[in-house]
């Protein structure tokens, strides 16, 4: 940890405590889009700061969240029964982004899923509300099970190229729509913002566990969105963000028909890296809880977990991509070092391939962007213009 991780700026929110400021970042993140507010979140930030000697420090996270939450999600009920649809939508909005803040920490169980279940409540409340365009749709999966999405129509008429959007480990479909599926909209593209395998809705509420070969899901998604009269089938990009740089890249090698792959921020080489580093007890080392990637790959143990992760790996993948493909980081990335995106940009086997790296001077030097995601989020759309 660098001397700058021990001071507090607006991306350190907790010196010295990684895994809550990197979840910070994510809820700050959210801010130009309205899924958060920056007076709510300081106020969280103080009362935690109060409490950041207590002995159950995921204790105090969950419960600074949900007070929150739950006072922003009376004030779009409230909303909502005088008929005030709008107001109803935007509180929900961040309702829901603090609900899935405050389950972040809590280990698998009837309480995490209690309030995913209200972060999904709020989260679709304003969906509804606010997007009513957007279709919630199901994408088909295998053994009759499917995949929840939300489908967003861009801009124009006739068949449109499309971007199917697999978000990360600790994010939801939800945020992916509002954060870039409504700006790649604004474009053209269609949208399919997609919660995969050991993410969000389908881990927690299908039992639908992560896999190394996620072509799995990526190929029915493509099939689902070419089935489409709306979608050109040739124009079909698929994009993964945070977690989603591992998955992009595997599902362009194993899947020819998508047209481009964007890695918005690159995953470590060999995942395996990633869960011994970040899966650790040290707050100050560790980006996520120590039970979150045996429980989003369905392992039984630490132990099963970590030889599950050694599936993961771009090793001998990465020169099978042949599609153009994108590669976006941050040079200041605390969850992923900026090395993992020189290493899976060398080995892509693409002739046509790009590598963005931002820096602290022009923002976007944070994981995925978080600092400043529109900077990420126009790259992407412009580079996608450019080449399907």
């Amino acid at each position: 940890m660098s001397q700058a991780d021990n001071e507090h700026t607006w991306q350190i929110t907790f010196p010295g405590n990684l895994r809550w400021t990197n979840a910070f970042q994510i809820v700050k993140g959210m801010v130009p889009y309205g899924a958060s507010n920056m007076a709510e979140i300081d106020n969280i930030r103080l009362r935690l700061k109060k409490r950041a000697g207590e002995a159950d420090l995921d204790n105090a996270w969950k419960e600074e969240w949900l007070r929150e939450a739950d006072r922003v999600a009376a004030y779009g009920d409230k909303a909502d029964a005088e008929g005030f649809t709008i107001t109803a939508g935007n509180q929900f909005m961040r309702a829901g982004n603090y609900y899935y803040s405050a389950e972040r920490f809590i280990p698998p169980g009837e309480e995490k899923l209690s309030i995913y279940r209200k972060a999904l409540r709020c989260y679709q409340g304003a969906m509804t509300r606010l997007h009513p365009g957007i279709d919630r749709v199901e994408v088909p999966y295998e053994k009759g099970l499917t995949l929840p999405a939300y489908f967003v129509k861009g801009r124009g008429e006739g068949r449109r190229p499309t971007v199917v959007l697999f978000d990360g480990m600790d994010n939801a479909k939800e945020m992916s729509v509002i954060f870039a599926g409504i700006d790649l909209a604004k474009r053209g593209f269609n949208v399919l913002a997609i919660d995969g395998p050991g993410q969000s809705e389908p881990l927690r509420l299908r039992n639908i566990p992560s896999r190394h070969d996620y072509e799995a899901a990526g190929i029915p998604a493509y099939d689902f969105v070419a089935a489409r009269p709306d979608v050109d089938p040739k124009r079909v990009a698929v994009m993964g963000y945070s977690f989603g740089g591992y998955h992009a890249p595997r599902i362009c090698a194993f899947e020819k028909r998508y047209a481009a792959g964007v890695a918005f921020g690159a995953m470590h080489w060999s995942v395996y890296e990633f869960v011994t580093s970040h899966s650790v007890a040290d707050p100050a080392r560790a980006s996520s809880s120590t039970f979150q990637w045996r429980w989003v790959v369905g392992a039984k143990d630490n132990a099963e977990g970590l030889e599950i992760a050694k599936k993961f790996t771009l090793e001998g993948v990465a020169e099978k991509v042949e599609c153009p493909f994108l590669v976006l980081h941050g040079q200041d990335d605390r969850v992923v070092p900026v090395s993992a995106a020189h290493k899976l940009y060398a080995a892509l086997g693409s002739k046509k391939k790009d590598l963005r790296i931002f820096t602290a001077e022009e923002g976007g030097a944070e994981h995925c962007q978080v600092d400043h995601r529109q900077l990420g989020v126009d790259y992407i759309g412009d580079w996608l213009l450019k080449n399907m």
